[in-house]
């Protein structure tokens, strides 16, 4: 059972709520997914003429828990300020931290992440960052006061999947107690799959379900999925091999002249 700032959550799979086709499928979708935590960009929703309120109605109604994020921040006092709003139109400490510092990759300013990590700390907020795959980065966030590290496995929304099992598994190594949500490039059940089998504690998924031919089925099978890696790292699975071993023995077979 994951753990989060305290708080523990029967699922590993976070949802994200931006760009469903229509807020009932989004409802289904989050009910399916068996998900205790959908995260909810304040800035997205503000934007574009949408009825923000009625918005952050439905999603109180799911009865889940919300996580918002400072998604489309490109700097710290912008993603600070971000995270004042969210905290005030929702009420709660959590914060998933987004300081974009490339507008093709969107990856993260890791150096702006930082620094609006520890300011966000000292304001009293529990911090989820959205970071890369680099140790030294996660090494920094740790000792800022983060709690939990969400690395990348690639660019948001290229549903690329991992493209770096060997950082990600060094990173489950080098923090073996530090709570770690995959985010970011998961695009099919068999990539969440793959990297809970690493021994992560959570996938949070958005562009992979809500773009889906059918979001409500797509968000039913990333929750079995996610599951099974779960389930089949808790169990010990076996190490690859070099050369083949008989699954039926050699010794006392029948000999026939």
């Amino acid at each position: 059972m994951p753990t989060f700032y305290g708080i523990d959550v029967t699922s590993s799979l976070l949802l994200g709520t931006a760009r469903y086709p229509s807020p009932a499928i989004l409802a289904e979708a989050v009910r399916q997914s068996a998900t205790d935590i959908v995260t909810v960009s304040l800035r997205r929703e503000m934007a574009g003429g949408r009825s923000g309120g009625a918005f952050f109605e439905m999603i109180r109604a799911l009865g889940v828990r919300v996580l918002p994020n400072t998604a489309g921040c490109h700097g710290v006092s912008e993603a600070v300020l971000t995270a004042k709003m969210a905290r005030e139109v929702f009420a709660t400490n959590w914060i998933k931290l987004e300081v974009i510092g490339n507008h093709d990759t969107l990856q993260p300013d890791v150096f702006g992440l930082v620094e609006a990590a520890r300011i966000l700390v000292g304001e009293g907020f529990d911090v989820f960052p959205y970071t890369t795959d680099d140790l030294v980065v996660a090494e920094r966030l740790l000792e800022a006061g983060c709690k939990v590290l969400m690395p990348w496995c690639a660019p948001i929304g290229s549903a690329a999947g991992p493209l770096n099992p060997m950082a990600l598994r060094a990173m489950r190594a080098h923090f073996p107690d530090a709570p770690l949500i995959v985010d970011a490039g998961i695009g099919r059940p068999s990539h969440a799959t793959a990297v809970m089998e690493l021994g992560f504690d959570a996938v949070l998924l958005n562009t992979a379900v809500a773009g889906a031919a059918d979001p409500v089925a797509m968000a039913a099978a990333f929750a079995k999925a996610i599951d099974a890696g779960r389930q089949a790292f808790g169990a010990g699975m076996m190490e690859p091999r070099d050369m083949a071993v008989p699954s039926t023995p050699v010794i006392g077979r029948a000999v026939f002249a």
